[in-house]
């Protein structure tokens, strides 16, 4: 028991290697995404061509995979910061996924409409949309629960196993929706010499091992158990003041 500190302490020494990875791959994927459609489908419009559809891969990659794994990471890698500010930049970043993740669906419905493609027919679309409006509906919870004072201390115990559990979840099923998108994509595209190891399949490939790479590691920084936020008086005091806003009883000790 008296080593333990002493292993947490030991453990942070690779901590910002393991956060230096998430961001390396997580770059990596928006980059490559950014080529693939960039130098193989002729990059990027907004009139319902083809260049129109490429926004979506693009967004989405950026939104709900790079943008909600940094979301996800802001409370290791904060550390020693306040909490409110952290919430606060936890949900602000949850927010920039959702703006640009709503570009990139609003880009494949406008290009499937002008050239018309049916809407929703493929597994990659209906995961793709089961898990947009779960994350919105986590977004929206997280802040009720979280983020805004008036909620019974009770009911934040009870709903953040609920929100952890379900953050990582949805970052799991973002993954799965892009790897489905991936293959969908070079089957439309190169069906016929896929097999063939051509550079656009190579690179779509390298792609989804690299995803699932960011996934893996955003996975292990969360769950270490040396990575956790260590407790601070601040956070005490605050949720000894949001508790007696929302139950009742005498003053707070602490501001």
């Amino acid at each position: 028991m008296e080593d333990s500190p002493q292993r947490a302490v030991q453990g942070l020494g690779s901590f910002p290697w393991y956060v230096g990875g998430t961001q390396v791959l997580g770059l990596a994927c928006v980059v490559i995404t950014g080529v693939w459609m960039g130098s193989y489908h002729g990059g990027y419009a907004w009139d319902g061509s083809g260049q129109e559809f490429n926004v979506h891969p693009l967004c989405m990659v950026l939104g709900l995979v790079f943008l909600y794994g940094d979301a996800i990471l802001v409370y290791r890698v904060f550390r020693n910061e306040s909490k409110r500010n952290v919430k606060v930049l936890h949900a602000v970043l949850h927010l920039l996924a959702l703006i640009i993740s709503i570009v990139g669906i609003v880009a494949v419905f406008d290009f499937h409409n002008q050239n018309k493609i049916p809407n929703m027919y493929s597994l990659h679309s209906w995961c793709g949309m089961l898990t947009f409006v779960l994350f919105c509906v986590q977004w929206l919870m997280g802040l009720g629960f979280f983020l805004f004072p008036g909620m019974l201390m009770a009911l934040r115990s009870w709903y953040l196993p609920l929100h952890v559990f379900f953050g990582l979840a949805m970052l799991a099923m973002s993954l799965a929706t892009c790897l489905l998108g991936i293959s969908e994509k070079l089957f439309f595209s190169i069906q016929h010499t896929y097999s063939q190891f051509v550079p656009e399949g190579i690179l779509g490939n390298m792609l989804g091992l690299l995803l699932v790479a960011f996934g893996i590691l955003v996975g292990y920084v969360v769950t270490r158990e040396d990575f956790r936020r260590p407790p601070h008086p601040e956070d005490e005091a605050l949720s000894v003041h949001f508790k007696t806003l929302t139950e009742g009883g005498g003053s707070p000790t602490s501001p």
